[in-house]
């Protein structure tokens, strides 16, 4: 674990160089497992990318934007004319196939306040501080269905589909981009296996599966067998039983006739 800090520490330093030749990365499989799943891809968040370019007295956020990856080599902006963040949303942009939508909105990251691995292993505290160097795209399930929702809308993506990503830094007093990320490489979602491709032909099989599956089947059996032998050996003596009982009762006609018979000779 502390192998894949120190890992994390490396790339922290090689993003200062300047986000001009940078883009944004899938997030390490340790910190992130699953990732991507059918609707969701996680990403690092840009951690000491912007810090060099942000001047005091200003307000700073970082946009992120996605796309279905194009067909074509060209990337679109997203900026306008005059270098303000475009505003185009899920909807807008049928899940990002006709252009890039702003997917999230969140602060620059601290880059003076360094992971700590007490802070991670801490399960009280593991889940704030993977929010803090993590974004999860696709993570809003009910935005599209809210009228009531304000805020940037972050819908589930499409299963087996690859996407694009790119972080903007905006300076949220001006409304302009004062930096940006390249776009990322094209991450794709998984996709359902179907079950018709599920292969379950037993010459795919190790052969040590084999015979674990015959064995368990055979106990199964022999369990099968020792619960029908018990029900049986519980129920036979209790018709045993009811039987004589009813034996008894028929023998006991005879002496009561004979006590009746023998009255009038006295």
């Amino acid at each position: 674990m502390l192998g894949h800090w120190f890992g994390l520490f490396l790339f922290f330093l090689q993003v200062c160089i300047g986000a001009q030749n940078l883009h944004p990365q899938i997030a390490n499989s340790k910190f992130a497992t699953n990732n991507p799943t059918l609707t969701t891809i996680t990403l690092e968040k840009p951690f000491c990318v912007f810090d060099g370019l942000m001047s005091k007295g200003a307000f700073y956020k970082v946009y992120l934007y996605a796309m279905v990856d194009p067909a074509s080599t060209s990337r679109p902006s997203v900026i306008d004319n005059a270098s303000k963040p475009l505003s185009a949303t899920f909807q807008q942009t049928n899940g990002g196939q006709t252009g890039p939508y702003r997917a999230a909105v969140f602060s620059v990251p601290n880059c003076s306040s360094s992971p700590k691995l007490s802070d991670a292993v801490d399960e009280a505290r593991a889940t704030g501080v993977l929010s803090d160097y993590l974004v999860r795209v696709g993570n809003d399930t009910a935005c599209l269905y809210d009228p009531n929702f304000v805020g940037v809308c972050n819908p589930p993506l499409s299963q087996d589909t690859a996407y694009r990503f790119k972080y903007l830094l905006v300076d949220t007093t001006a409304l302009i981009m004062k930096d940006e990320t390249l776009w990322s490489r094209p991450i794709k979602t998984q996709n359902v296996k179907q079950s018709s491709t599920i292969d379950t032909w037993p010459g795919r099989r190790s052969g040590g599966m084999i015979v674990i599956t015959s064995i368990l089947s055979a106990l199964m059996g022999l369990l099968v067998l020792g619960f029908v032998a018990a029900v049986l050996s519980a129920v036979m003596p209790a018709e045993t039983s009811t039987e004589t009982r009813y034996e008894s009762q028929i023998t006991q006609h005879p002496i009561t006739r004979v006590q009746e018979t023998s009255d009038p000779e006295i």
